[in-house]
């Protein structure tokens, strides 16, 4: 059976992440990994979740199935968080639970394949290095524009309106809602505003990727922008991740929602997204997601999740005010400091971010992104160093 199957390359990143784990020099850097990390290093589990975890665990009075559809609670608790409460009751609005931000692009896109073979999927670059695998897995043909500009730090807003102008009719634009992976880069919301413009005139379909809502300034602020194009257009896809925000990353928590122009047409799209659901996985996991319906419901771990994720954003602004202030060669880090959320991607050749693994033990994306978040203040001067010191021979 096996002898025509060909090893697959190994995905970049988990490869950075698996040669990091290996190198035993002490100094080593790890940028690479896309998770959240304290001022000790750390991913900590919130003390909310830990709450929400004992609460469960004295009343939770089984474990049987979920369903396909998962904890309808939790997925009406959720929407009204990424997209406010007027979904909640909103007839032409489906939402289901899925395992991570992840399964819910992944139901998203098979959807998409099912209802409109034709549609082209449209991805800013540089992009989540896993939307390509999803959309390709389900045949799906993929179209580019150019989202952001290394060099100047920069959207690049007219090459996304150049590829909404040349999209065909029912095309999916893929759009980040905040905190852009990999470049940190968003809309502003007069950009937002002329997205939502265009998307209707030239009848094209958003898929809003949701992963770091409360990252980059407020859990309202940073929604704003993708509820205005929600509420614009007749069709529409959201996913969302649980995994950065509830720091619930290995428990896969996630929904999709999805609007139809009519409640008969959100109807099948219900039919048909458990459908897919029960073909890939069946039934969701739950502990994740009882964990969050938990923290949304009550008052007190509500205003503790919050608390927390204001902490964990101002260390986030508080490492991108200092690489701000970096001075190295011809990199520009200022910009970095209008940026949103974990990621940054730097100006570099995968030769020079190899060099810093080889030579420096910093480890990071072949394409340049960093997670800023593992970048202590006492790093600072070692990267800015080891920066130069490739940027340096590079340019000799």
């Amino acid at each position: 059976m096996f002898e025509d199957l060909r090893p697959r390359p190994p995905d970049p990143l988990l490869d950075t992440i698996r040669q990091f784990r290996a190198d035993p020099r002490a100094s080593k850097l790890d940028l690479g990994v896309g998770v959240y990390q304290d001022a000790q290093g750390r991913t900590p589990v919130l003390r909310s979740v830990k709450d929400a975890e004992r609460r469960l665990l004295e009343t939770q009075q089984t474990k049987t199935y979920l369903g396909a559809e998962g904890d309808l609670d939790y997925a009406r608790a959720l929407g009204a968080l990424a997209l406010g409460n007027d979904v909640v009751g909103d007839d032409t609005v489906f939402g289901v639970q899925a395992p991570g931000g992840t399964g819910a692009l992944r139901l998203g896109a098979e959807l998409i394949r099912a209802a409109n073979p034709q549609a082209q999927i449209w991805l800013g670059r540089p992009s989540w290095a896993n939307h390509d695998p999803i959309f390709n897995a389900v045949g799906a043909t993929i179209r580019d524009y150019q989202h952001f500009n290394a060099e100047k730090q920069s959207v690049c807003f007219d090459s996304l309106m150049a590829a909404m102008k040349e999209a065909n009719a029912g095309d999916v634009f893929v759009l980040h809602a905040a905190c852009h992976n990999p470049t940190g880069a968003d809309f502003s919301m007069e950009e937002w505003q002329e997205i939502a413009q265009a998307l209707l005139r030239y009848r094209l379909v958003p898929f809003l990727d949701t992963a770091y809502q409360g990252f980059a300034r407020g859990l309202e602020e940073d929604m704003a922008g993708a509820r205005l194009v929600f509420r614009a257009v007749p069709e529409a896809f959201v996913s969302v991740s649980c995994s950065k925000n509830f720091g619930l990353y290995r428990e896969r928590t996630g929904a999709l929602f999805v609007r139809a122009s009519d409640a008969a047409k959100a109807d099948s799209v219900r039919s048909n997204v458990l459908g897919i659901a029960r073909a890939n996985y069946s039934m969701p996991p739950d502990h994740g997601a009882a964990i969050v319906r938990t923290i949304l419901s009550e008052t007190a771990l509500r205003s503790m999740w919050e608390e927390e994720l204001v902490a964990m954003r101002e260390s986030l602004q508080g490492v991108r005010a200092r690489l701000a202030r970096l001075r190295v060669n011809s990199i520009d880090f200022a910009p970095i400091a209008q940026q949103n959320g974990m990621f940054a991607t730097l100006p570099l050749t995968k030769a020079q971010v190899a060099r810093l693994k080889d030579e420096h033990g910093i480890y990071m994306a072949p394409s340049g992104r960093i997670n800023i978040a593992g970048l202590m203040s006492a790093d600072l001067d070692s990267f800015a160093a080891a920066l130069r010191s490739v940027l340096v021979d590079t340019a000799a």
